[in-house]
């Protein structure tokens, strides 16, 4: 995209509009990327002037030069996608696009409706590009599917046939991915990193679809081997590393191979989670416990909470599962919550463990959430708010949107934002996990057949907003109190962000005695508690 911008500066002025996913990706895109493009590229600068020059007519977000303008927008903002004729539009990370520009609807149709004028001269053109997301609701994956779908396909260094690289014919030695090499798939001839340079400068973007081509939709799709940035070795490699969580499975799916995440199925039966639940106390921990957590949701009439212990590479086991009867609006409720979180857990090793974080959901009752929060700031107990919009993070640190929040945040204080659509999407992802193992979910025998039904009590489905698809999670049973805790208990293990090889040498060498559950400073010798007692002056950084 920035290859095909400098060109119509270049030789062929006119008036330009790129857009972002957010006017504030837009804003770094211009400062990282176009502002070094121009630098660098000297018949760019000659007509290009700098933002910083007298008069120079540019800004961070518009770019002037003779013949045309260059203007960024973002796609969540309708005003940056209006009033002005456009020759050549490029979208960038489509699917990262909001479904609709504030209340003016699909940004990429706002976007094009900007090509008006010069479409009827037969002299605009649109382009889109994007890392792909989930099947199903990917924007790039549908316009590629209506496109005439041309691949690059090179030659073999052996026996000159063509192909397309694919990841089904990456060999390499077992336990030795760096030695990763490319079948042909006609000679079995070996294709090594070494004959890529000359494969690539032969090679021939072939359409699967000519018959579509006339229809003015060209798709291209190509991956990471192609990169010359990139080895055959350090993919494989990627994919080893990535493959033990589904979660970084998918992003290398969407990031290297560059298509959609297919999940495998919508919904979880109960009764197959039920049947995996095993016989082991919560006092002392399971053996691969390191980090223990806690998630509270607030009802009108009791509190219900999990305590959840985690282990290396997120494998986590259910330890306490309770519901509090009372009036939250009571203080004895209240007292009786803060006597749990309190306890402190036994490692068979001998350490102790108080539970490091404790996510509360302060949707209801906020006012008596944060009370409760803010006199527990020391021991990690925090507030959330869950957001359901499409890629927020699992956790985010609250933002001060007044003056008078800024003291509070500055301490580290706040409401902290879950992503409940990332947050879901990536438990399931770990309960279909069927073997003991990073991120597999250990269930104790005590819990009632209930609870997984509530955990169990929604799923994914896909609907069309203004002819976008978009995923929502919908319940499908009365009760999902289990499914919030279990979410609120992987926002807690986020906000400490664990560092499991660090964590896993303080439990190694010999039993030690019981510890003083609130020692005045941290000890560091022998096997403690994972988790500092004094909280870091940023509660997010890793420790």
């Amino acid at each position: 995209m920035l290859t095909i911008l400098g060109f119509f500066v270049d030789h062929d002025p006119a008036p330009m509009l790129m857009i972002q996913p957010t006017l504030e990706i837009a804003e770094a895109f211009s400062k990282d990327r176009i502002a070094g493009m121009i630098r660098d590229t000297p018949c760019l600068a000659e007509k290009i002037a700098d933002p910083k020059a007298r008069d120079s007519g540019n800004t961070l977000l518009h770019k002037n030069f003779p013949g045309g303008h260059l203007t960024l927008a973002g796609a969540n903002s309708p005003a940056s996608l209006s009033a002005r004729p456009i020759r050549l539009v490029c979208f960038d990370e489509v699917d990262r696009f909001p479904a609709s520009a504030g209340t003016e609807g699909d940004p990429i149709k706002l976007g094009v409706k900007r090509t008006q004028v010069w479409a009827a001269l037969r002299r605009s053109k649109v382009l889109a590009g994007s890392t792909p997301t989930v099947k199903g609701a990917s924007r790039i994956e549908s316009g590629y599917e209506q496109s005439d779908q041309r691949r690059y396909f090179v030659p073999c260094p052996h026996c000159g046939a063509f192909q397309v690289l694919k990841w089904s014919n990456f060999k390499w030695p077992k336990g030795e991915p760096r030695k990763a090499i490319v079948l042909c798939e006609h000679c079995d001839g070996e294709i090594r990193d070494k004959h890529k340079p000359a494969m690539m400068a032969a090679g021939q973007w072939r359409a699967q679809h000519p018959d579509r081509t006339a229809a003015g939709i060209v798709g291209f799709h190509i991956w990471e081997a192609y990169s010359p940035f990139s080895s055959f070795g350090a993919i494989a490699e990627a994919f080893v590393e990535a493959k033990a969580l589904p979660e970084t499975l998918q992003t290398w799916v969407n990031t290297v191979l560059g298509e959609t995440w297919d999940e495998p199925g919508e919904t979880l039966e109960p009764a197959s989670l039920q049947h995996r639940a095993e016989d082991y106390p919560a006092d002392p921990l399971p053996a691969g416990v390191l980090v223990v957590t806690a998630g509270v949701d607030v009802q009108a009439d009791r509190l219900e909470l999990e305590i959840v212990g985690h282990g290396e590479d997120f494998e986590s086991w259910g330890l306490d599962y309770r519901v509090i009867e009372g009036d939250p609006t009571e203080p004895l409720v209240w007292d009786d919550l803060d006597v749990v979180l309190s306890q402190v857990f036994t490692h068979p090793c001998g350490a102790t463990l108080p539970i490091a974080a404790t996510a509360i959901d302060a949707g209801f009752l906020t006012d008596m959430v944060l009370t409760f929060c803010n006199k527990r700031f020391e021991r990690r107990v925090f507030p959330t708010k869950g957001i359901g919009t499409d890629g927020a993070a699992i956790l985010r640190r609250p933002v001060a949107k007044r003056a008078s929040q800024r003291a509070s945040l500055r301490a580290g204080r706040g409401q902290y934002l879950v992503g409940t659509k990332n947050a879901k999407a990536t438990l399931f992802s770990r309960l279909r996990i069927t073997e003991p193992g990073p991120g597999y979910c250990h269930f104790p025998a005590r819990y009632p057949p209930q609870w997984y039904e509530g955990l169990t009590a929604e799923k994914c489905v896909t609907r069309f907003l203004k002819g976008f698809p978009i995923t929502e999670w919908v319940k499908i049973k009365p009760r999902n109190e289990p499914l919030d805790l279990r979410v609120l208990n992987l926002a807690a293990i986020y906000y400490l962000h664990p560092v499991w090889s660090v964590i896993s040498r303080r439990f190694d060498g010999p039993a030690a005695s019981p510890v003083d559950p609130d020692p005045p400073e941290p000890t560091t010798t022998g096997p403690t508690a994972p988790i500092l007692r004094r909280p870091p002056k940023k509660p997010w950084m890793k420790f």
